[in-house]
């Protein structure tokens, strides 16, 4: 049977409605029965309609989903809050403590005390509140993580990451409202680009090496000048394990489109990712040749199979990537367990990262303890 899914943002015109869209209903797991999809009520409650949701369940803002949903027998079993940054916390705490699951958009609150709250109303409601760090379900992503874990590469000494893009980097464009909130403290919180993208290449890092970031030194820029927040950071960290780390984040980079690979150096090997050509990875074993492994082919890990969908050389994109986040949610929804679901840990500890790299940027690169307060002990 499927699932009941609601959405909350991601509307027409939204950068990421679409491959929620796309993703949540890839696999027959889920079907959308509600959504306050507009900051704009009406175009909300419309577009919802369009999309094929009853009338009485395209609703005109969360609270009103959030009162409509709680009493009905067919309620939603999950909530994607796909809403601005600065919403996240309000919506994602009411909803989980109604009693429903969640996936939301990353960042996945504002602050660290935001983060650490919606960790314990998530223990405490026994619901699922997962993260949406999509980039670590392509399957060569889990391939890598199985190569780390089963010794492969042998103890990781270094990762090497970046997520730049140039899309940003027009200064004429800098007004432009789909930009500019990205740069504004009350939309986006203390960090701009590395709470945007730079947590996505620090939350793989920890993916995929199976540790987490302990401290962090960082360096950031605002190289257009009316921006308050950074477009460009250098973020080195350094892992509770050992392994040393560099990242790289930019929106300011032009030529480059998406600009998201990952390169993980270990005692009897290195492997190389990049999100343009996820089917891929680039494995050297010590003293041999640079060998390319490809999505699909025989040999390759369970975890890896069971996340690819279609033929060796065909591609798969992003919002298949999105796709296996809800696979694997709708199999812990429905009481199995799945390894590398991203949940609300991982966004505290995002969270407290970017908090961290501010404090280090602010205070000329000093290391800064990056672990949540909740975790320190």
């Amino acid at each position: 049977m499927k699932l009941n899914w609601g959405m909350i943002g991601g509307g027409e015109g939204s950068q990421i409605g679409p491959a929620h869209r796309l993703g949540a209903l890839a696999d027959g797991n889920f079907s959308l029965a509600a959504g306050a999809l507009d900051a704009d009520p009406e175009k909300g409650r419309a577009y919802a309609q369009r999309l094929g949701v009853a009338a009485d369940r395209a609703y005109g803002d969360w609270r009103e989903m959030l009162e409509g949903e709680r009493g009905r027998a067919d309620r939603v079993d999950l909530v994607t809050v796909a809403t601005p940054n600065s919403t996240h916390f309000e919506i994602t705490k009411a909803f989980l403590e109604a009693g429903f699951h969640v996936l939301c958009e990353k960042p996945m609150t504002m602050t660290v005390e935001e983060g650490e709250e919606i960790v314990r109303v998530a223990k405490a409601s026994g619901r699922i509140c997962a993260v949406n760090y999509c980039y670590s379900a392509y399957p060569m992503v889990r391939e890598m993580r199985q190569m780390v874990a089963t010794g492969q590469i042998g103890k990781v000494r270094l990762v090497v990451t970046n997520f730049s893009h140039g899309h940003h980097g027009n200064a004429q464009d800098a007004d432009n409202p789909r930009v500019r909130w990205r740069y504004d403290p009350a939309m986006a919180g203390v960090s701009g680009q590395f709470a945007d993208c730079g947590i996505h290449a620090l939350h793989m890092a920890s993916f995929i090496v199976g540790d987490e970031v302990d401290r962090v030194s960082a360096d950031f820029a605002s190289t257009i000048a009316s921006r308050v927040l950074e477009d460009d950071a250098m973020v080195n960290f350094r892992m509770s394990g050992g392994t040393v780390g560099r990242l790289w984040t930019s929106s300011v980079a032009i030529g480059r489109q998406h600009g998201f690979d990952i390169q993980v150096f270990g005692e009897t090997g290195g492997m190389r990712w990049a999100s343009e050509q996820p089917n891929q990875v680039y494995y050297t074993p010590v003293g041999g040749r640079t060998q390319i492994m490809e999505k699909g082919e025989s040999g390759l890990s369970d975890e890896a199979a069971r996340l690819s969908r279609v033929a060796i050389a065909h591609p798969e994109g992003f919002p298949l990537a999105v796709a296996n986040i809800y696979v694997d949610l709708a199999a812990a929804i429905r009481g199995e367990k799945r390894d590398g679901l991203p949940m609300a840990e991982d966004g505290l500890r995002s969270m407290a990262a970017v908090h961290a790299a501010v404090a280090s940027a602010k205070d000329g690169g000093a290391w800064v303890d990056a672990r949540p307060p909740m975790f320190r002990s």
